[in-house]
């Protein structure tokens, strides 16, 4: 969790800052008071810990009684979890928990919408690096919840040789046997290919991964059947609900969506405080 309380720690601190004066000036007192969370519309749920943890950070006293898990599908007027604390705590932990559970049950959601449109193909629906800085950690579980698979985490983990790679090492073929001669035998290398001549590069390259990046779907069947068995294959780009099935059904091994994390919808989440 060493991670994600720092994630939290540093969301409290940008909204806190040098203290609540609402919360300061309307309780004269200690208080204590109950609180739910409550979904506003029917989602994927995640980042229950997460909302755990924001308010654990801020008093450790405060009793936290989830009523749903990760994964679990909501309805409207569905309470989430029930929270029971010092009332100046409640408060201040209001928004940032918010803020990122509704993210997170927004991914999962939205995740588990482009899953089920591909059900049956075979295909595996998988993020990218298109995440908001600092939330990549929690963006990319979200993305499991709902059903998705995770890229690479970052430029560290894994190799993903793009245009300008290619255009900075002089040639695709010349930039997969620097990058051959670099990593560890553990990791794959992909390429990014926008044409068939592209392809045929990459696989005599020994590409572990081929991306095919904006192609057209008639372009994409054939470079499946070209590499067949050789590379896994990965469609890229101009990829919605509307178009992934098809892309599905061209037979490729994994189809990336950014939209899943990058301009994705918050889910619509509410707390309400109440008497204890």
């Amino acid at each position: 969790m060493n991670g994600i309380d720092k994630i939290i720690e540093n969301a409290l601190a940008e909204d806190i800052h040098t203290g609540d004066i609402t919360t300061l000036s309307v309780l004269k007192q200690p208080r204590r008071m109950r609180a739910r969370l409550i979904a506003k519309e029917p989602m994927v749920l995640a980042g229950m810990a997460v909302a755990e943890r924001v308010f654990a950070q801020l008093d450790a006293s405060i009793r936290f009684q989830a009523e749903f898990a990760d994964g679990d599908r909501l309805q409207k007027g569905d309470v989430l979890a029930r929270l029971e604390g010092d009332a100046a705590a409640l408060l201040q932990g209001e928004r940032v928990c918010l803020n990122l559970l509704q993210r997170m049950c927004g991914i999962a959601t939205q995740t588990a919408a482009f899953v089920k449109e591909i059900e049956g193909t075979g295909a595996r629906l998988v993020d990218t690096r298109k995440t908001t800085p600092g939330l990549r950690v929690l963006e990319k579980y979200a993305v499991r919840v709902g059903g998705g698979t995770n890229h690479r985490t970052g430029l560290y983990d894994g190799v993903l040789i793009k245009e300008n790679h290619i255009a900075a090492a002089g040639g695709l073929i010349e930039a997969v046997r620097r990058a051959r001669d670099y990593i560890p035998h553990t990791l794959k290398i992909e390429v990014e290919t926008e044409t068939m001549e592209q392809v045929a590069l990459a696989l005599e390259a020994r590409a572990d991964i081929i991306m095919f990046d904006n192609m057209s779907l008639p372009e994409m069947t054939e470079a499946v059947i070209l590499i067949g068995d050789r590379a896994l294959t990965e469609a890229s780009g101009g990829v919605n609900m509307q178009t992934i099935k098809a892309i599905a059904q061209s037979g490729v091994n994994l189809i990336s969506v950014g939209a899943l994390t990058h301009s994705v919808r918050a889910a619509d989440i509410s707390m309400l405080m109440e008497e204890s």
